[in-house]
């Protein structure tokens, strides 16, 4: 493998840290996060957001600390604070400043590295059932913040008939991704018509076949309420294909809640692959 010569990478940061330092305007199509106004003087000078990442947040766990998987829409900000513009703040005061702000909207600090690691933080913010996670990183004269607005990713690829139909053929189950429900709610979200549109299809093209629409979820809450959810969500599955044309008799709803799931239930990946929709042959 070939290095690269240290003094050309230098120079080149050196070039990166002068070319910020110098800016003086916002990069263009950058704007502030919604939560937080930026301290005083600054300006961005890099941007990049995503609709769906993820990221690992150092969070403080006794006297050690866990990094917690966050998956959703993520901002990643940079802002550097010109040379004309006079003294930079003390890492200590960027970070309480953010600490503060984040206090007064309910959230919490969840790690704070303290003096010896820069004054990185960890903040999470709780409004409107949405869990918002930020990552704070001061450096005095450029601060930057990475926040990642929870949520599960939409499902933009589902599974065709002939997909559907293989894999009732091969294992007796098939499982049925794109099919939405809001949390703790058993209504169909319209954003699943590609979906159940595929499984009428299928429904169609095999018109001797009987299949039990089963609903799974994960093991947050009872499962007393886990399986009346389930069996909600799989009644209403049912309800949509009978809608689209299918034989009533073709097809028995039942939910299973958490007692079969796919993945382990102790991240959020698992749990979001554990709540799913299966079609099992008759």
């Amino acid at each position: 493998m070939r290095l690269q010569n240290p003094i050309v990478v230098t120079a080149t940061l050196l070039v990166a840290a002068l070319t910020s330092a110098g800016q003086t305007k916002d990069l263009a199509g950058s704007k502030d996060p919604a939560l937080f106004t930026r301290m005083p003087g600054f300006v961005i000078t890099d941007y990049r957001e995503s609709q769906f990442d993820a990221h690992d947040f150092t969070v403080q766990k006794g006297q050690g600390t866990v990094k917690q998987h966050v998956e959703g829409h993520q901002v990643y900000w940079r802002y550097d604070l010109p040379s004309s513009a006079g003294a930079p703040p003390s890492k200590l005061q960027i970070a309480r400043n953010f600490q503060n702000a984040a206090q007064r909207l309910g959230g919490k600090t969840m790690y704070d590295a303290g003096p010896g690691n820069d004054y990185g933080s960890t903040l999470l913010i709780s409004r409107n059932g949405t869990e918002t996670w930020v990552e704070l990183g001061p450096r005095g004269s450029m601060y930057t913040l990475l926040i990642v607005e929870q949520q599960a990713m939409q499902q933009d690829v589902v599974a065709n008939a002939d997909a559907l139909k293989s894999g009732l053929a091969d294992t007796g189950h098939a499982e049925v991704p794109g099919i939405f429900f809001d949390t703790a709610k058993s209504d169909v979200k319209p954003e699943s018509q590609p979906a159940l549109q595929e499984v009428v299809k299928m429904l169609k093209g095999s018109p001797a076949l009987k299949v039990w629409v089963v609903g799974h979820t994960d093991n947050v809450g009872t499962a007393e309420a886990n399986v009346a959810l389930s069996n909600a969500r799989a009644a209403s599955v049912v309800k949509a294909l009978v809608a689209a044309g299918i034989d009533a008799r073709r097809l028995t709803a039942h939910g299973d809640g958490p007692f079969a799931p796919v993945a382990a239930n102790s991240t959020e990946d698992g749990r979001a692959r554990n709540r799913r929709v299966e079609l099992v042959a008759q």
